[in-house]
Formats: C-alpha cells, structure tokens, sequence
C-alpha cells in the first residue's frame, strides 16, 4: 500500500466537519426558519444569544422549525463555527444519540467494513459493521472506489459485496462517513513511475477535445495530446484516431503527486 499526499483543500474540509463541542442550550425563540437558544441557563439575562440555521434543525422534515422545538425547551446542538460574531449550532448532529457516538467513535484513518447497500453514478452506499440499525452511514465517492478508470461504480461494487476501506472522514450534522476503498490498494502509478522516457503500446480509451487517453497497463492511464499526435490542424483528434485503437507513444512524465501521466509521439 503506497503513502498517499494528503491534499490541503481535502485536510481542511475534514478539519471543518470534525465534530464540534456539545452544547445544552434553551430555546428562545425562531427567527424566520432559524432558531434562537440560549446558552446559559434558561431565564438569565446574560446568556449569549446562539443560532441553529434551518438546515441544521433536524432530520425530520417540517415546513417550520416550531414544528421540532417549543421555546422553552432545552435540547443539545453542536457547535459549528461563528459567523457575524454569533456562535452557531447543529440541532441534528445531536437528534439521534446512539448514532452519534457511533460516529463520533470513528476517526480518520480507520479501518472500517460493511456491506454495499447501493451502487449509484454519484457513488455508493455502504451499510457500515456496527451503525444503528435503519440506518445506512457509509459512503463511497467514485474517485475513492478504485485506482483503474471506470465508466461507472458498478464496475468496482454490486449491491450486498462485503468491503473493507479507510476512513476519510465522519460526520455527525450529516450522519455519514465518507471511506476509500483504493487507499488500502498499492497505486500502480508508484511501480510505473521508472517508465519515464520509455516508448510503450497501450489502448485509446477516451477521445476528448484537446487529445486521448491511452491505457497503458491495468490502473494506469496517459494523456497525449493533440499537439503531439500532428503537425496539421485538426478540429478533432477523433480525426486521427478511435477509442480502441492501439497506439504507440512515450512516456513523457509521471507526475506522483497529481497522478497523471503526460505522453508524447514516441519519435520525439
């Protein structure tokens, strides 16, 4: 299994869903379809004023947050950040206590299994080992599920697979956890990084405005562009070639950190 670069904008996001603090607050009031607690205890005068955006009131659906909460009641939220100096909260992160602390339980970086309940375009969704029964919390982004290029996730999961991945990240105002399948593989690219420079033969597998990509061993695709396939304009490279032509190139690059492979004619 390879070391992976964590991404920046990947870290940050995961630092910001990171569950926050819990806070027993008092309902004051609604403000539109926002809620208005208290923070301190109910009656006192300078408790800090703290808002639930309506999006995060509940999981339940209800034309108007007082349809969830009555002033007066006392209840627990999460806390998610300030914006305009007022703190906010998640009433939902903390709806269903059993589902929280499974949650809560699971870091980054853990190794969790579970069954595939459904394979989507968008992704697919896992029942995870352990969850609350009813519920479905693990999810499978595309990008996540393999390191060879596929068309669509049926190609790499079916409907009541057993699958074992990595934890990305868990979230609590979502109940999700976000996992990788491919972070527990070797990437391929690591072992086909000493091809640079070689000429290789390997299959048009996509045809796209600016050039093609070409298979050039299980996992590991290249792109070749249009300026490296003529000298003379074309409107399109599909004038040059098709998918699933076999053609000849060279390795120009292997660029680890962003995964991509840059090739070039194989006589340059």
């Amino acid at each position: 299994m390879s070391e992976s670069v964590p991404d920046p904008r990947l870290q940050s996001l995961i630092d910001k869903l990171r569950p926050g603090p819990v806070r027993s607050v008092t309902v004051a009031g609604f403000d539109g379809a926002d809620v208005l607690v208290l923070l301190g205890e109910s009656g006192e005068e300078d408790s800090e004023v703290a808002r639930i955006p309506r999006n995060e009131v509940s999981t339940r659906r209800a034309d108007h947050p007082s349809e969830v909460f009555t002033v007066g009641q006392q209840i627990e939220a999460e806390e998610i950040g300030r914006w305009r100096g007022q703190l906010n909260l998640s009433a939902r992160a903390c709806e269903n206590p059993e589902l929280r602390a499974f949650l809560v339980a699971i870091l980054p970086g853990q190794i969790v299994s579970g069954t595939v309940s459904g394979v989507h375009n968008f992704g697919v969704f896992v029942h995870l080992d352990g969850e609350p029964q009813g519920l479905c919390t693990g999810f499978i982004r595309v990008p996540d599920l393999t390191w060879d290029w596929i068309n669509h996730p049926s190609e790499a999961a079916e409907v009541g697979q057993r699958i074992t991945g990595e934890v990305i990240m868990s979230e609590t105002r979502s109940a999700q956890v976000t996992i990788s399948l491919k972070a527990l593989l070797e990437d391929p690219l690591v072992r086909f990084a000493d091809q640079t420079g070689h000429v290789l033969t390997g299959i048009v597998t996509k045809i796209v405005p600016f050039g093609v990509f070409v298979r050039l061993a299980p996992g590991i695709e290249g792109l070749l562009h249009v300026s490296e396939m003529t000298d003379s304009p074309v409107e399109s490279p599909d004038q040059l070639v098709s998918e699933g032509d076999q053609i000849t190139v060279r390795v120009a690059e292997v660029d680890l950190q962003r995964h991509r492979v840059r090739l070039c004619a194989h006589d340059s």
